[in-house]
This record gives structure tokens, C-alpha cells and sequence, in this order.
């Protein structure tokens, strides 16, 4: 039976031929004061004009749990013609999935229809969902989102916390993250499922079942179907969260991601290195530091850069620093295919690689140029990481970590290579 709980803590009807059930004393309290005002002013609009508008999602989830949410979504039965023309400040977007942003200033909320069971005409053989601008019901949009727990509604005109699924709310409070209908039919529409439900599973800090486990573990093969521009903007929103290490061995127990990065799967992988890297942005993020998913990609694809590295310097075929560039533009082009990463991202991981062989050279005028580079952090960073992971390099690491801090005579007499030898008098000539 679909619940509404109430935000006073009381349970009450509400429309459409939904009944609630008067006897459930739910544990779980809304915090009315972290709903966003624009949200709220965007409801409000569209219920004037004779819409039906809820806040939807995420943001319903996050209230419900103490959270404040990042951002806010709102469901409505108008079309996405009839939002635009309703919001000056908004813009269409979107093809296979088309909705509305609302902006206000520099905070944008996400507005969509209702959706509607999807056309099978507009899916691939296998299944995947290429368009999905089917209009439909409350109802039906509710049992066609992914989770549960996502599909709670909040009715700001009552303050009430809407769940017409009826498993939401009891999901919530139990800690437990169910996917609404058959998993194997759902990770086919869209296999990026998955990693949504891992994310939610390490955020939310919930249960999966052993059978939804199983699923996933079953279905991982599905992210090939996947555009890699699009994996690339899921997989930011894996590790740039402040739980990217717990994210990443969650990843690996339901194997997706070898099939973000397969060549964790073929190569060596640097376990070591990839958790440290991780543990380090946790870190930052949590402290409130700017952190870059160039360092994190510089990290993956290390062991593969190396692998490449040392085949083109045993070939002979090109010298050292050449073989490092060719290896570089190696790693990354076998990783585009599967997971897109852009240029602003893959060069600055290319310059912290190839700095790694600059930072072993300390002597003369190269330790000045290299510390006015503007990499020179985050490749003396991924050095540390390096002897954290087991490398030899504790010298190299102790020598730079004293050269950025000393006093310019200090730093001169470092960068000496020492007494110069006695050269020997020459032989007098016959």
C-alpha cells in the first residue's frame, strides 16, 4: 500500500485514490529549514498553474535522513514545453532523457515530467533505452525510477513525504537499498544502475541483498553499452565524493571496475598506489582542498603507463623521454574507448607521469625549473604515493621534501654536484 507520512510525525490521506496507512509510526523526521528556497518557489509556480509538483528523489532522501542535499529535483505532470515557457530563466536539455533546469543565480533545479513506461521501440537489441520522453502518471513515474528509496515525493502545499511505492519509506528507516522491479530487465535499460547503486550503497551506507549482489556481479559486462563521455561524468561522481576509496574496493567485489578500467584487470594492479591516492583525495575533500580527477586517472592508469614505458625502451627504438610520451599517449588512448576522459584531465595525469623521471635529476639549475613548474606539487605528491606504495625512492622523496622548504643558500649547496675533482697536470711535451 503507498504510505505519506506526514512531517509533523503524524500520517495522513492524500489524493488520486492513494490512502495511507494510519497506523505506521514512522522514526524518520524532515527538516523543513534545508529545502531550498527556489525549489520551493518552483513548486509553488507550477501548482498555480493548475500542475501537480512534488520534490522527488535524492533530496527527499537526503531530508529524510539528516542530510542536507546538494542539489534539489522536482517531478511534475507539465510537459517540458509548458515548464520552459512557464520559467524565463530555464533552458531544455537533454535527448534521451529530456528536462528542464531552472536556474537562480548559481543554484539550478532539475525539473522533469512524470515518465511513462518507455517505448521498446526506442531501445537497442539489447535491450538499453536510447530515448525515454514518455510522458506519464504519478504512478508510473514513481515505479520507473531506480531505487526505493528515490522515489519518495515531498508535497511541499501539505508537508507530506509521499511513497507510492510503499517500500521507500520502510527501506529508508531499515537501511537497505532495493532496486523497484526485476534487476536483470532493469540494469538492460540502463546499466549505469550499477554504479548508481554501488554510490548510493557506499553514501547511504546501506545493505545491498545477496540476490541484487549477484545481479550486478551478473550484469557488469552491460557497461560496454555505455557512451564513454557518459561513463566519464559517472565515474567522477564515484570518486569525488569523499568516499572514493571505499567506492573503489565496493567496485571491485561486484566487478565493475575492471570494466571501467580494464587494464586493472590485465595489468599488475598497484593496489597499493590507487588506495593511497584515494585515501589522499578523501582526505582533501573532507578538509574542504581542491582536488583534481587528474591525480586519481594519473593513478589507474600508472601500472599501464610503466608497462608501455619499459616495451618501448627495450625495443631501442626510442630514446627515453620519447618512449615516455609514447607510453603516456598509449595509456590514455586504450582508456577512451571505455571511459572518455577529456584533455584537461588526461594531460595534466600525463605531465605528473612524465615529471616522475625530472624529479630524480637535483643538481644544477633543474631543481629551480622544476619547482616552478606548475605540476611540480602533484607530481612530488604522486612521488610520495609512489614510495607509500613500496617503491625504493625514500632518498629522492626526503631530498625534495627538504629542497622546497630551504633557504636559498641551502637550496644551492643541494643542487652542487660537490667538490670538483683536481684535474691532473699535463705532461710537459718533448
Amino acid at each position: 500500500m503507498p504510505i505519506g507520512v506526514n512531517c509533523n510525525g503524524y500520517t495522513k490521506a492524500y489524493h488520486q485514490g492513494f490512502y495511507v496507512s494510519k497506523t505506521r509510526e514512522p522514526n524518520i523526521t524532515l527538516n523543513l529549514q534545508d529545502i531550498s528556497i527556489a525549489a520551493l518557489k518552483v513548486v509553488k509556480r507550477l501548482s498555480e498553474d493548475g500542475f501537480e509538483a512534488y520534490l522527488v528523489g535524492g533530496c527527499v532522501r537526503d531530508l529524510l535522513l539528516g542530510k542536507k542535499p546538494k542539489d534539489f529535483d522536482v517531478a511534475t505532470n507539465a510537459t517540458p514545453q509548458e515548464i520552459h515557457k512557464l520559467f524565463r530563466n530555464s533552458r531544455i536539455i537533454g535527448r534521451r532523457f529530456q528536462i528542464v533546469h531552472v536556474r537562480f543565480g548559481r543554484e539550478v533545479i532539475e525539473v522533469a515530467t512524470f515518465r511513462g513506461q518507455h517505448n521498446p521501440k526506442e531501445s537497442s537489441d539489447a535491450g538499453h533505452i536510447l530515448r525515454d520522453n514518455v510522458f506519464g502518471s504519478f504512478k508510473e513515474d514513481s515505479f520507473r525510477r531506480d531505487f526505493t528509496v528515490n522515489a519518495l515525493y515531498y508535497d511541499a502545499s501539505s508537508e507530506t513525504v509521499l511513497d507510492p511505492t510503499g517500500l521507500g519509506l520502510p527501506d529508508l528507516e531499515a537501511g537497505r537499498l532495493q532496486l523497484i522491479g526485476d534487476p536483470a530487465q532493469r540494469f538492460k535499460e540502463d546499466p549505469v544502475r550499477m554504479l548508481r547503486a554501488v554510490r548510493f550503497m557506499v553514501k547511504l551506507d546501506f545493505l545491498i541483498s545477496p540476490a541484487l549482489a549477484a545481479d550486478i556481479k551478473n550484469s557488469a559486462d552491460l557497461l560496454g553499452q555505455i557512451p564513454p563521455a557518459r561513463l566519464f561524468e559517472e565515474t567522477l561522481k564515484l570518486f569525488m565524493n569523499g568516499q572514493a576509496l571505499a567506492t573503489y574496493e565496493a567496485l571491485k567485489a561486484y566487478h565493475l571496475m575492471s570494466r571501467l578500467f580494464p587494464t586493472l584487470a590485465t595489468e599488475a594492479e598497484p593496489a597499493r598506489l590507487i588506495s593511497a591516492a584515494l585515501a589522499s583525495t578523501d582526505a582533501r575533500v573532507k578538509q574542504g582542498k581542491p582536488v583534481t580527477p587528474a591525480f586519481l586517472f594519473a593513478a589507474f592508469l600508472w601500472q599501464s603507463f610503466i608497462t608501455h614505458r619499459n616495451r618501448l625502451t627495450e625495443s631501442k627504438a626510442h630514446a627515453p623521454a620519447d618512449a615516455a610520451h609514447g607510453a603516456a599517449e598509449l595509456a590514455f588512448f586504450g582508456q577512451q574507448s571505455i571511459v572518455s576522459i577529456p584533455k584537461r584531465f588526461s594531460i595534466p595525469a600525463r605531465e605528473i607521469w612524465l615529471l616522475q623521471d625530472r624529479l630524480h635529476q637535483r643538481r644544477g639549475k633543474r631543481p629551480f625549473k622544476l619547482l616552478d613548474n606548475k605540476r611540480f606539487r602533484a607530481a612530488y605528491d604522486f612521488l610520495l604515493l609512489r614510495r607509500d606504495s613500496g617503491e625504493a625512492i625514500d632518498a629522492v622523496c626526503d631530498w625534495w621534501t627538504v629542497f622546497q622548504s630551504a633557504d636559498p643558500d641551502t637550496q644551492i649547496s643541494m643542487t652542487q654536484a660537490g667538490p670538483k675533482k683536481k684535474r691532473k697536470p699535463k705532461t710537459p711535451g718533448p
